[in-house]
């Protein structure tokens, strides 16, 4: 399977650069697996698609602050603060630090994203806030960026980062992030910090959809999968089968798995929020001998088409990059000529595509 295979041509205007200010007000693609067929609806309709029975269930993950900015050793102290991140502008030793995945707590050490990439070696010391406030050492270096910095002690770390980090909107997003952005990028359910990158598929439902859905009486759960360098990792080989995912941490709580297996066993349908949802239930069953165990782990499973699901029955998913493994996972689910047809009838009607763009229902 090639990586061109899933290509589609995508104008740059459809890439969604703003959140709409009501949430609930995007778009929705309702493609129906078995036929190919699909019909343009919105996303308010989400409650009344679903059946009384299905079980919804969403990633209650909440983003932090994971982009930083600082210098490195040696370089001249001096004011700091984002440049044009599109530009990839760094000037006068000026770093960009993406925290990706935390390894350890004691000692704090990171994956990360640095750049500029090629200057930052093994030893360096980077240094973040005016004063100094965080201080990391790289003590390992990988490819394409790819970094292993370990955090100097201080009191309240995430209190830090949450004060100096920027949210770390996707790269397409060709504008800085603002005061306004630390809402919008997240979901209204979002509990548990830990992620680099918000569930895009949740981050159009309001407390109104949500409160629609206990009045139709379907049954919702929660599961936690940080999103980190797994989740929006190019691919880089040609060949789909060759690409690994970086592994994300992920948990299942002792209620939601007893739903979920109660919903499994009674043939009810499972809907999940996103493709981080759809990873996280595929993978935990695949270590539960076909049952959804009580869990906290961490998984590297990468779907794309020929997978077998054992756990979803539909997903609500937004538009993703062209070769990504996030649409890899949807047209496994859907068949990747249906998925195609149904992205090109989105383009045509000039949907808004990736994180701040519409959505799909695919059952």
């Amino acid at each position: 399977m090639l990586l061109s295979d899933f290509h589609y041509d995508l104008p740059a205007e459809r890439i969604a650069q703003e959140a709409l200010a009501d949430r609930a007000a995007a778009r929705m693609l309702w493609l129906r697996r078995e036929t190919g067929e699909f019909e343009d609806r919105q996303f308010r309709d989400f409650a009344e698609l679903l059946r009384p029975e299905d079980l919804v269930v969403f990633n209650n993950t909440r983003v932090f602050p994971a982009r930083l900015y600082g210098r490195r050793s040696g370089a001249r102290a001096q004011p700091l603060s984002p440049r044009n991140p599109a530009a990839r502008d760094f000037l006068h030793g000026q770093i960009e630090v993406l925290l990706t995945r935390q390894l350890s707590q004691a000692p704090n050490e990171w994956e990360c994203l640095v750049r500029p990439g090629r200057k930052i070696g093994v030893g360096e010391v980077l240094f973040f806030g005016a004063g100094d406030e965080l201080r990391a050492e790289v003590v390992a270096r990988g490819e394409f960026g790819e970094r292993r910095i370990r955090f100097a002690p201080t009191g309240d770390f995430f209190g830090v980062v949450e004060r100096l980090g920027h949210v770390p909107l996707p790269p397409y997003i060709a504008r800085q992030d603002r005061q306004a952005d630390r809402e919008r990028y997240q979901t209204v359910y979002a509990k548990e910090l830990g992620s680099v990158a918000a569930p895009t598929a949740g981050l159009h439902f309001t407390p109104e959809v949500l409160s629609r859905l206990r009045e139709r009486g379907i049954e919702t759960a929660e599961l936690t999968l940080h999103v980190g360098l797994g989740t929006f990792q190019p691919v880089r080989v040609e060949r789909v089968e060759e690409h690994r995912l970086h592994r994300e941490a992920y948990s299942i709580a002792e209620k939601a798995a007893q739903q979920i297996n109660d919903a499994l066993r009674e043939k009810r349908r499972v809907v999940a929020i996103g493709t981080t949802s759809v990873r996280t239930l595929e993978a935990a069953v695949r270590t539960g001998s076909g049952r959804i165990p009580v869990a906290s782990g961490e998984t590297d499973l990468f779907i794309y088409p020929g997978f077998e699901f054992q756990v979803v029955g539909a997903m609500l998913t937004n538009f993703h990059l062209p070769e990504s493994t996030l649409l890899m996972l949807v047209c496994a689910f859907a068949g990747r000529e249906h998925v195609l047809r149904a992205y090109q009838h989105a383009v045509e009607q000039k949907y808004r595509f990736f994180s701040y763009g519409d959505c799909m229902l695919v059952e």
